[in-house]
């Protein structure tokens, strides 16, 4: 008996009306998830980015759970829901999810949602470049589609303003005791941390630690002191901890590792996170403007960023950084959720 052909879902069976059925596009930017919602979730109300992702936490939050928790997701699934645009300027809009909740902004998530909206024809594609303009909670993102026989082999982005909040900040680590850290804002808050302070040289196979140590030290700087954003409450929250060492592979500058939302850990190196070390090396006067940083993921997967110019963000002197990286996509879902199941919105084991 040929099982392939006797399970072959070739019937004109479909699901019951009163489930809710959700379509997705899945891709990966240097091993990081992103399942992108393009049909099925409930239409969101706010004039803004913010005001649409405030609506989705109050209203339909459950949707969140059920599409990156399991059994449909797992603890570090990453995802985004398309929005119409929100400023005259923008293709469209997205907010970002993960397992805690809704991000600010997402690098590697641009850079996919680009590689997406070309390759599945979602917007026409101009060669050899195509620009794509994203209406994000944290502000308009610009990105820069590098197209070769019809295919997206690189995407750029150019990010909101980033800055340093303050640099060389202390606090004391339950079980870790004093460290040292650097805050900086990339479109989403980060606390910087070299690794070595707490023995860790941010490979696969400290995983747990870095978790471990990621929250640990996350949850102590909100503890102890108030993290405010120049324009948007929404905003100021301190979304993880990056931590920094050298890199393991020859011709790169160094290896980023983010503990971000719930614990997760992000697989790329970031593009908030490398946005928010642009600013903090040109800062330093260890970057200048123009001249590029290349930061390896705990994979091996790599960002490259620069410093497009200076610029002024509040009160804070800021850059535009750009960041370059590669996505890929790995599958389209259609997913349905019972109404009668129990365990609809989803459960999460860490």
């Amino acid at each position: 008996m040929n099982l392939t052909s006797a399970f072959n879902p070739q019937t004109s069976w479909q699901p019951p009306k009163d489930w809710l059925c959700i379509e997705t596009l899945d891709a990966h930017t240097g091993g990081e998830p992103l399942r992108i919602i393009t049909s099925g979730f409930p239409e969101l109300v706010g004039d803004t980015i913010l005001e649409k992702r405030r609506f989705a936490r109050e209203n339909y939050d459950h949707l969140r759970t059920a599409l990156m928790f399991e059994p449909r997701g797992h603890a570090d699934m990453y995802g985004c829901i398309l929005t119409p645009p929100v400023t005259p300027e923008a293709d469209f809009g997205v907010l970002f999810i993960h397992n805690e909740g809704y991000s600010t902004m997402c690098g590697h998530a641009i850079i996919a949602l680009a590689k997406v909206a070309i390759q599945m024809g979602m917007l026409p594609v101009k060669t050899p470049e195509t620009v794509i303009r994203i209406d994000t909670p944290a502000g308009l993102v610009t990105a820069f589609a590098t197209i070769e026989n019809g295919e997206v082999v690189n995407v750029r982005f150019q990010n909101v303003p980033s800055y340093v909040a303050e640099l060389d900040a202390e606090v004391d680590v339950p079980g870790l005791g004093k460290i040292r850290y650097d805050l900086a804002f990339g479109g989403a808050f980060y606390a910087y941390v070299q690794a070595d302070q707490v023995g860790l040289e941010c490979t696969p196979d400290e995983h747990k630690e870095l978790i471990e140590k990621g929250m640990q030290i996350k949850r102590a700087v909100m503890n102890s002191r108030k993290i405010e954003h120049p324009t948007e409450e929404d905003l100021g929250f301190l979304y993880g901890t990056i931590f920094i060492a050298p890199p393991l592979t020859q011709g790169v500058d160094s290896r980023n590792v983010c503990i971000f939302a719930e614990g997760e850990v992000d697989r790329s190196p970031t593009g908030t996170g490398v946005s928010g070390r642009a600013a903090i090396h040109y800062a330093r006067k260890e970057l200048r403007q123009g001249q590029t940083m290349t930061i390896e993921s705990i994979l091996g997967s790599t960002f490259t960023t620069k410093v497009l110019q200076e610029t002024t963000f509040g009160d804070y002197s800021a850059i535009i950084p750009e960041v370059s990286g590669e996505a890929y996509l790995t599958g389209k879902h259609q997913f349905w959720i019972d109404p009668k199941d129990a365990l609809q919105k989803g459960f999460i084991f860490r």
